[in-house]
């Protein structure tokens, strides 16, 4: 997923903000940009994972419960993409009971909030989650491979030593 590196280079990350209500939309953008982020806003799950499959984007801000397409459906569509599986995705939503944060960490988010929200609380789960993302160490499919040749070598030099 492109991006990613981009947050070490720049210092500045790109976060989607999803939410099918423009005033919540309108507000959070003008407090994350006055935060020093780049914001892209959209209305709906199916143009965000549009916006998504482009690029750029170094953490998502999830309305939970939207028509059409819900979070939780937007979210399991950014998991089962190999290119966005490890994009890191905070559910924002208006439900406060305990069921809700199961829900979303259930889907794959890494982080939920309710509303309404302190902003600082906001701004605190979103750094944490964009430090853990480029902390993440990426592998190349070259990478994969030797790590797999050298596990199944390994397992196979046991089990000669178990034989013998």
């Amino acid at each position: 997923m492109a991006g990613y590196s981009d947050i070490e280079r720049s210092g500045h990350a790109t976060i989607l903000a999803v939410d099918d209500r423009p005033a919540n939309l309108a507000a959070l953008g003008r407090r994350l940009r006055e935060s020093g982020y780049d914001v892209v806003l959209i209305d709906g799950g199916r143009a965000a994972l549009e916006r998504i499959a482009r690029g750029g984007i170094d953490l998502v801000l999830l309305d939970m419960v939207m028509p059409g397409l819900s979070g939780v459906d937007v979210l399991a569509e950014i998991r089962a993409d190999p290119e966005t599986r490890d994009l890191p995705v905070i559910m924002v939503t208006a439900r406060a009971e305990p069921q809700a944060a199961v829900e979303a960490l259930a889907a794959g988010a890494d982080d939920w909030i309710a509303k309404p929200f302190a902003f600082e609380s906001l701004i605190a789960r979103i750094a944490r989650a964009l430090a853990r993302s480029v902390a993440r160490p990426t592998l190349t499919p070259t990478a994969d491979r030797a790590r797999l040749v050298a596990s199944i070598q390994a397992l196979h030099d046991q089990v000669a030593r178990l034989t013998l």
